[in-house]
């Protein structure tokens, strides 16, 4: 290594740290340094409102094709109210793509002739340097609008650089979506399915879940205020769902503090959420995720691979080939993990690809999903970034049901590798991710992770200026 690169990389984590210890700072300012450093009480659940609700029902929907239609199933069934929040939708989406498709426009127009339909968004870039713009927002305001009886209204409410990122529909406050998929073919089409073919723009591989029973009160409520907040309208309150299941959930969220008066201090429960079960861990860690740099997650993951709780401990990560911001920033700490993990062949990180036969394209990641020792699950709109952690407004459905969690992890695996998986865990990954990852011919391939950052400052610099 240089002179030069060696300055360049100790420069870059001198800011880094500079970055952790300023939000360590504001969190502790505004009294929420239980969610930037967590009590260790063994609990996988985050203190404060709200708490855990028993007597749920949640369904992980796999991709677009999957998720979308049943969202607009649900739609088309409304009897009293759809409630939508985004991060942008485009009104000629289609959400199914058979011989009575429609687009979301016109979707929503027809609900709303009997039924109440919101559409509360983020009123986008207020500088034009970034999608959407805020001209773009308002064009989808109008022509959501125009000759219809949806209400949208577009949320300015924002810390500086930063967005309302959530992906929410509740419909007659009996049951909600909520995860990672977008209305909008905004930079790719999110209607993909598990095989992933090869198409004529990008892949997509995405996930949200469908919420049934009591918690579903604590979506309908988030959503209530913020339109309150934006309108001054006030919304009804929703009474809780009866139970519809077995299975307790958490609604977490971020909603950075100064932005809503119902609100003042914020909330940093997403944060706190990852930080309690990565600690957790004993058998190992998944993630998918859009983007990996956010050091407070990182500084845990780091720990894992150094002093490992068992021998045959893995963390595996699926992310994007290319993401389209942040890329310096997760090769530097998929570097920091290669690093880390110093040979012990505990972590893998890879991505994914569009397969048709012998020919490939590409596949975005887009998923936030989180699985830990198949004890704890998460799954939602935030990135492991410090927008998602601490400046943009998401949400996530946090659960502890063993079961449905290694559920969902196999049906992962079992899409990302293509062949029906069971095992244990560290056999599944040196036997199957990790050949497969490397050899090429399937629909994984293995990231590289550099020694450091590609420009080790320029990196921590740029989060600096868009995450402080």
């Amino acid at each position: 290594m240089s002179a030069l690169d060696r300055i360049d990389r100790h420069l870059g984590q001198a800011t880094e740290h500079a970055i952790a210890a300023h939000h360590r700072r504001r969190l502790a300012r505004i009294g929420h340094s239980g969610s930037y450093n967590p009590p260790r009480d063994g609990s996988l659940w985050c203190a404060g409102d709200p708490p855990p609700r028993d007597g749920c029902s949640l369904e992980v929907l796999i991709d677009g094709a999957q998720a979308l239609p049943r969202i607009a199933e649900a739609i088309e069934g409304a009897r009293s109210s759809v409630h939508i929040a985004g991060w942008h939708v485009t009104p000629g989406f289609g959400l199914t793509r058979d011989a009575s498709a429609r687009p979301l426009r016109e979707l929503l127009g027809s609900v709303a002739e009997r039924a109440d339909v919101r559409v509360l968004l983020w009123a986008g870039a207020p500088v034009p340097v970034f999608d959407p713009k805020r001209s773009d927002v308002r064009a989808v305001r109008d022509a959501l609008t125009r000759g219809t009886r949806v209400r949208c209204v577009l949320d300015p409410y924002e810390r500086p650089m930063h967005c309302h990122h959530e992906k929410l529909v509740i419909v007659d406050g009996e049951v909600a979506f909520v995860g990672g998929i977008d209305l909008t073919s905004l930079a790719g089409d999110r209607f993909d399915a598990a095989p992933h073919e090869v198409r004529g723009g990008i892949g997509w591989h995405d996930v949200s879940t469908c919420v049934r029973g009591p918690a579903v009160a604590d979506v309908a409520d988030h959503f209530a205020a913020r339109w309150n907040a934006v309108t001054g309208d006030s919304l009804p309150p929703v009474a809780a769902p009866a139970e519809a299941g077995s299975t307790t959930l958490q609604i977490v969220r971020t909603v950075p503090e100064h932005v809503y008066d119902f609100l003042p201090r914020g909330d940093f429960r997403i944060l706190e959420a990852y930080l309690r079960a990565l600690r957790s861990a004993q058998s190992f860690i998944y993630l998918e995720n859009q983007f990996l740099w956010s050091p407070e997650i990182v500084r845990v993951l780091v720990d894992k691979l150094r002093d490992p709780p068992r021998d045959d401990f893995r963390l595996v990560v699926v992310l994007p080939a290319r993401p389209n911001d942040g890329g310096d920033d997760t090769r530097g700490q998929l570097g920091v993990l290669v690093e880390a993990d110093d040979g012990g062949d505990r972590f893998l990180a890879a991505t994914l690809h569009a397969r048709t036969g012998d020919v490939t394209g590409p596949l975005y990641v887009h998923a936030k999903v989180g699985i830990v020792d198949d004890a704890w699950m998460t799954i939602g709109s935030a990135n492991l970034n410090e927008h998602s952690l601490f400046n943009d407004s998401e949400m996530n459905v946090v659960t502890c049901d063993a079961a449905l969690a290694r559920e969902t992890r196999l049906r992962l695996w079992s899409e990302h590798l293509d062949r029906p998986v069971d095992g244990p865990v560290a056999q599944l990954v040196d036997e199957l991710w990790r050949p497969n990852s490397f050899d090429c011919t399937g629909r994984l391939r293995a990231l590289p992770g550099v020694s450091r950052r590609v420009a080790a400052l320029r990196g921590p610099l740029q989060s600096l200026a868009v995450d402080g």
